[in-house]
């Protein structure tokens, strides 16, 4: 593999990485929230509240998600 091609595969992977990072589901709720904004808009319909709201209900979803999978730590020994 030459060193262009190689350099463009790790362009992509340093985005693929950053983009989804440790939760594709994240990404993925993010990117409907954007495509529902798009078509709402696109009907005429004022929608710059869909995606921050989308946002607050992922990351709600995905901090709660993640605390009931960490063990707990139980400080009298």
């Amino acid at each position: 593999m030459n060193a262009v091609v190689r350099g463009i595969r790790a362009f992509v992977m340093f985005w693929v990485d950053f983009i989804i990072g440790d939760d594709w589901t994240v990404a993925a709720a993010v990117a409907l929230a954007l495509l529902g904004t798009w078509g709402l808009t696109r009907m005429g319909i004022t929608a710059w509240w869909l995606l921050p709201l989308c946002v607050l209900a992922v990351t709600a979803v995905s901090i709660r998600r993640t605390a009931n999978r960490e063990p707990r730590h139980d400080p009298s020994g």
